[in-house]
């Protein structure tokens, strides 16, 4: 049986989540305006909201779905097995008007608060003790907080630029919030390989190969160019006992920052290669 995944029908979170997926070597040509769907490895990928996708997922009908943490605490399975994918980070707050009268959480006791995530809202402020009344909302939430019908809002802030322009402020960060891979408790198995090229090509996508010639006793330097190098691969150049290759894989924003080090270490015929995949 086909395994069904689940990824984002619109936006940033869509781009990258499919720039992700080609990374590791998914073919997703055949999406296109007539088709929401293509099945590649034996994997249908599904193009759907992520809201929606976590209540499919909930319900047993999706193996796996890229979402995000609160969409994920909505749906309550944020104890489901998950992959961060480091990206679309946000943060979950509570945030009042700057005028408001409240120092803490417990001076909500009462209040109305808006949000987009009312199932999770009312569970987290159960879970505090503290009795509100919950609206929930599909648009915009900072300015029914500003013009005072709603007390508070339980919502996500990227910059705090939008909670400024509208003179409210943080009451409680909640949670860090980002993009990630979550997946059914009794999944196919072809969601373990999946989930593997996911993990192989967002840890290469931060690295570069590394190749260069060097003088032998100047192997040992290298950790200090590029702190907790343990073990370069070395290779012999033919006819040559001055110098050896070395092989090594960093951090790609180091690189560039390191060559002026590389060449006071007698570095030669550097040569930096893109990296598909890395598994350790």
């Amino acid at each position: 049986m086909t395994a069904r995944v689940a990824i984002p029908s619109k936006g940033r979170l869509r781009e990258k989540v499919i720039d992700l997926l080609s990374h590791a070597g998914y073919n997703l040509a055949g999406f296109g305006r007539a088709n929401a769907s293509v099945v590649t490895e034996d994997i249908e990928f599904i193009e759907m909201r992520p809201r929606d996708a976590a209540a499919w997922l909930a319900a047993g009908r999706l193996d796996a779905a890229f979402i995000s943490t609160d969409t994920a605490l909505e749906s309550h399975i944020e104890d489901w097995p998950s992959t961060p994918l480091g990206f679309s980070r946000s943060d979950l707050v509570v945030a009042c008007r700057n005028d408001a009268p409240y120092t803490g959480i417990a001076d909500l006791a009462g209040a109305t608060v808006a949000t987009h995530l009312p199932h999770w809202t009312n569970r987290w402020f159960a879970g505090q003790g503290i009795d509100v009344e919950v609206v929930a909302m599909g648009g915009a939430l900072e300015g029914i907080c500003a013009r005072g019908m709603a007390d508070a809002i339980v919502d996500l802030r990227e910059t705090g630029g939008s909670l400024a322009r509208n003179a409210l402020r943080v009451l409680v960060d909640v949670q860090p919030c980002e993009a990630e891979l979550t997946v059914a408790p009794e999944a196919a198995p072809e969601i373990t390989g999946m989930t593997l090229r996911i993990d192989a090509a967002r840890t290469a996508a931060d690295t570069q190969y590394l190749m260069l010639h060097i003088a032998p006793d100047m192997v040992a330097d290298l950790g200090q160019v590029f702190p907790g190098l343990a073990a370069p691969t070395l290779l012999p150049l033919a006819g040559r006992d001055d110098l050896v290759a070395v092989h090594i894989v960093v951090k790609k924003e180091r690189l560039w920052s390191k060559l002026a080090d590389l060449r006071a270490l007698g570095a030669s015929g550097i040569v930096a290669l893109p990296t598909d995949a890395i598994l350790d």
